[in-house]
């Protein structure tokens, strides 16, 4: 049986979900109107929250935090008896909760990325998901927006009538626009990563048995070594020996964050 519920990794609460479960959480968060910021984390992440005392405060303030990455579902089945048999992957994701809007006829809002990418993920998704309500979809504007761009925003969304809000902004900016608007728009908000390119065609993803095998990392790698060396090379084994420090019982990682000192990023 899966351990539900959050779980301590490195400081960060991770929620011991799978996909059913979580696509039943956003679900009734939609139709309940309910504040509910969502993400999907993997090493880099995890490791964000564990190195940043405000960005850690964001990620355990949000409603629902998924096992995005394998080493993450191994942690938590390692430390914690969570018993999942798969991760939960921010793409894979994104498709279930499409098609359960679909279902439902509940209004999506895409937010992020570019106006290219956004037309095709747009076409894609009405491919895919017949009948799925695409109510709004508004690219990035790669840099902080003032308060009342915020504030239009705001508006944009809630007057579109979405119900579900999907945000590809990329870790960490995704997590803080999630943390910093769950509460004015009171509807699921899920910081997606790289779902929008992987959807529209304009990224390639791992072949599923490097996912399998939490390999996913040196695909990526392969794929874009300049940008992505540190988060890898460096970021990886930082984790892996923090996972085995927690698990040894060498250092415990404190949730609360006394030294949180929260500016909002505005990031759009």
């Amino acid at each position: 049986m899966i351990s539900h519920g959050k779980h301590n990794l490195l400081g960060v609460m991770i929620d011991g979900v799978d996909y059913e479960e979580a696509v039943r959480q956003i679900a009734d968060a939609a139709s309940h109107r309910q504040p509910f910021g969502v993400t999907a984390l993997a090493v880099h992440g995890v490791m964000t929250g564990y190195r940043d005392p405000d960005q850690r405060h964001r990620l355990n303030a949000l409603a629902l935090v998924v096992p995005d990455g394998q080493p993450v579902r191994w942690a938590l089945n390692a430390l914690h008896g969570t018993r999942l048999t798969d991760r939960v992957y921010g793409p894979t994701l994104m498709l279930e909760v499409c098609r359960m809007a679909a279902r439902e006829r509940l209004g999506i809002y895409l937010y992020g990325s570019t106006e290219p990418v956004l037309a095709r993920l747009t076409a894609q998704l009405r491919h895919d998901f017949p009948g799925l309500c695409i109510v709004g979809a508004e690219p990035s504007r790669f840099r902080r927006l003032t308060t009342d761009e915020k504030h239009e925003v705001i508006e944009r969304i809630r007057g579109s009538g979405a119900q579900i809000t999907f945000v590809g902004l990329g870790c960490p900016r995704q997590e803080a626009w999630a943390y910093e608007y769950q509460d004015a728009l009171a509807m699921p908000l899920l910081a997606v990563g790289a779902a929008f390119d992987f959807h529209a065609g304009t990224t390639r993803q791992a072949p599923a048995w490097m996912q399998r095998r939490g390999l996913e990392w040196l695909f990526r790698l392969g794929t874009e070594p300049h940008r992505l060396w540190r988060r890898y090379l460096i970021l990886n084994p930082w984790y892996v020996a923090l996972v085995l420090a927690q698990y040894a019982g060498l250092r415990t990682f404190d949730e609360r964050d006394e030294h949180a000192t929260i500016v909002e990023c505005s990031y759009g």
